[in-house]
């Protein structure tokens, strides 16, 4: 990785950037899924690299790691694709009633949860893009305990926001891990 002299330059080359090749024109569907997928390769870069350092601690008392966001976001995937829209039977991976913060608190450097965690999110992301590729358009709805009635256009216009707020707190954790930084 060559690291930035400004904050504003990219993470990595661009000629090797997966974020940067999308359409910038085009139906609603297509843009939408772009974004989402650039905000998601975004989580996957600022984590590059790194192993056991992915659950170093922002700061104490925080429990704020980017392990914890993955699992945090390998959660919210399964919640939003896998239990609300698709409607199946899915459950938390990493985080319970009983432990709900249980997907920052159980983000332990040990190669196995590491592991684990990946498989997830990626497990949960492929899960989301089959759904989207697979709806026969953006009003496909389901229904939500919090929200109520939800489309899959809400649903996808949630993940782009939900990844860029904690695509800004992988930014920081990143930074205090080894010094990259980089859009």
């Amino acid at each position: 990785m060559t690291t930035p002299s400004r904050r504003a330059e990219m993470f990595v080359p661009v000629e090797r950037d997966p974020r940067v090749l999308g359409p910038a024109t085009g139906d609603e569907r297509a843009l939408l899924v772009d974004f989402l997928a650039a905000q998601r390769a975004t989580l996957e870069l600022k984590c590059t690299g790194l192993d056991a350092e992915l659950s170093q601690r922002s700061v104490a008392p925080s429990t704020l790691s980017l392990l914890g966001l993955l699992r945090h976001l390998a959660d919210v995937e399964r919640r939003w694709f896998r239990r609300v829209l698709a409607g199946h039977e899915a459950p938390p991976l990493f985080s319970s009633p009983s432990d709900p913060d249980g997907d920052f608190t159980g983000a332990v450097p040990d190669p196995q949860v590491v592991a684990l965690a990946w498989r997830a999110w990626r497990d949960e992301i492929a899960f989301a893009e089959a759904f989207v590729a697979d709806a026969p358009h953006l009003d496909v709805h389901g229904h939500d305990s919090w929200r109520g009635a939800v489309s899959l256009r809400w649903v996808l216009v949630h993940m782009i926001e939900e990844y860029a707020r904690h695509n800004g707190h992988a930014d920081l954790l990143r930074e205090r891990i080894d010094g990259a930084i980089g859009v």
